[in-house]
């Protein structure tokens, strides 16, 4: 269960925190009952903190009276050094990798052993994209992610490798063959894949490096690779390299 005891002696911030740490990717919305529980928190208090964070914007209340994390607190996230530092450099970057490819381009950085979307430009073509900004999605079967994981220090890619969910029939599950794929990404500097996240849909990723050390990935979204994949890469490279080469030499 989520959250604090709420004992007598738990200061207001950290009851705030508890509220706000019931909500998880397995409860995205919440009753005011189960915001109570998760958070181990009496009614009264939990129906008091609920409302000021909603007045606030750190919660929103739907119609079917369930909260759900407010935009606020995206906003505010986005303050994050790491992620509003890099997203803003590689915006323009992102606008010419549309431009070249009309494609669903996207920007993703590591978080832990998944992949948090930074930013992503809508392509032209009909093609079905889960992701979101500011979601998360699995390293091991999304473009962005495997090149994340192929330069994810090793406790990361043993963590990853101990859960490769299928997503679709395509993904790849055989750690084996997910570890040499990942060598592979590392020599030849992209990653593809083909239907392995979402049916439908296929990516070309490259990672953006600031001096040797992968920081982000750009990847581009398309219904089929085909004989497109060298320029896909090719114009997705361009981008990941502007966007290194206006990055600041230590992290923000």
């Amino acid at each position: 269960m989520a959250g604090n005891t709420g004992s007598p002696g738990q200061s207001v911030a950290a009851r705030a925190l508890a509220v706000l740490g019931a909500f998880d990717r397995e409860h995205r919305a919440l009753t005011l009952t189960e915001i109570a529980e998760r958070a181990r928190l009496p009614m009264p208090t939990t129906h008091r903190l609920v409302r000021e964070l909603e007045t606030w914007g750190a919660l929103t209340r739907r119609p079917d009276n369930r909260f759900v994390v407010g935009r606020r607190m995206w906003d505010l996230g986005l303050l994050a050094p790491i992620q509003s530092g890099i997203r803003e450099i590689a915006a323009p970057f992102l606008q010419d990798l549309y431009a070249a490819t009309l494609a669903t381009v996207h920007l993703a950085v590591r978080d832990e052993a998944q992949v948090l979307y930074l930013d992503r430009l809508s392509g032209r073509a009909s093609v079905p994209v889960v992701s979101r900004v500011g979601s998360r999605l699995p390293l091991h079967c999304t473009g962005v992610g495997k090149v994340l994981l192929a330069h994810a220090p090793d406790d990361i890619r043993r963590t990853a490798m101990e859960d490769l969910t299928p997503m679709t029939r395509h993904t790849i599950v055989a750690a084996g063959v997910l570890d040499r794929q990942l060598r592979q990404i590392r020599q030849q500097g992209y990653a593809t894949t083909v239907e392995e996240m979402t049916l439908g849909a296929c990516s070309v990723a490259v990672p953006v490096r600031r001096g040797d050390t992968v920081v982000a990935a750009l990847g581009v979204v398309v219904p089929t690779l085909g004989r497109n994949r060298p320029t896909l890469v090719a114009a997705a490279q361009v981008a990941a390299r502007g966007v290194g080469r206006m990055l600041p030499e230590t992290s923000p």
